[in-house]
């Protein structure tokens, strides 16, 4: 589906300090019925807009996880919501494990880097970079003492549409319940600004935290 392989993705890893990859042909036996589920999470943001979607994240990072028995696992800051869900799955749980945080990885352009950026054509690439500028932008304003989630959050919204983004959501969410802000609200505790919107067709996430 994607121009990304397995070959390519271990030629990438040619000269790293990784020792072993993991690459199972199946992880599904036919006839599979059990699901592992994280409430509440789940709720908002991508949960919202794509219902099951983390039902199975956390069933098969679950079967990797005690398959491999790691004792780190490291997950990106990139999707937000998704580390934050495998950290309580991982800890209600009780897997003997640490969920590391890893920070967002960027492209020369500021993107987040991911698998999907591959995919956008050089016109919508150029668009997606109204990403990381919005999110900059809404940080610098955070730093400055605005606290108005609206103030925030809407110039962030009128950024992407007017590079051309279709918004999937743009919220400011608690850091900790993932429960989107009311828009006349002010920031008064820990958050995380996040974003899902499509270029050219392809569905791109970001988040900047708030803190």
């Amino acid at each position: 589906k994607y121009p990304r392989t397995l070959h390519s993705d271990l030629k990438a890893l040619e000269g790293s300090p990784c020792k072993a990859v993991f690459a199972p042909t199946e992880m599904y036996l036919p006839g599979n019925t059990t699901w592992v589920t994280v409430d509440g999470l789940t709720d908002h943001l991508c949960g919202k807009t794509r219902p099951g979607h983390f039902r199975g994240v956390t069933t098969i990072v679950s079967k990797f996880l005690h398959v491999v028995e790691p004792d780190v696992a490291l997950f990106g800051n990139k999707d937000y919501q998704q580390r934050r869900v495998l950290e309580q799955m991982v800890r209600d749980q009780d897997l003997p494990i640490r969920v590391v945080a890893a920070p967002t990885v960027r492209e020369p352009d500021g993107l987040a880097m991911s698998s999907r950026n591959v995919r956008l054509d050089p016109t919508a690439r150029l668009a997606a970079t109204a990403i990381p500028k919005a999110l900059d932008a809404a940080r610098a304003a955070f730093d400055r003492g605005e606290r108005g989630v609206a103030a925030l959050s809407e110039p962030v919204r009128q950024a992407l549409i007017a590079a051309g983004g279709t918004i999937d959501y743009v919220e400011i969410a608690d850091d900790q319940t993932l429960a989107p802000l009311p828009s006349d609200r002010h920031v008064a505790a820990p958050a995380v600004l996040a974003i899902a919107a499509f270029f050219g067709g392809v569905r791109l996430i970001d988040n900047v935290a708030l803190r």
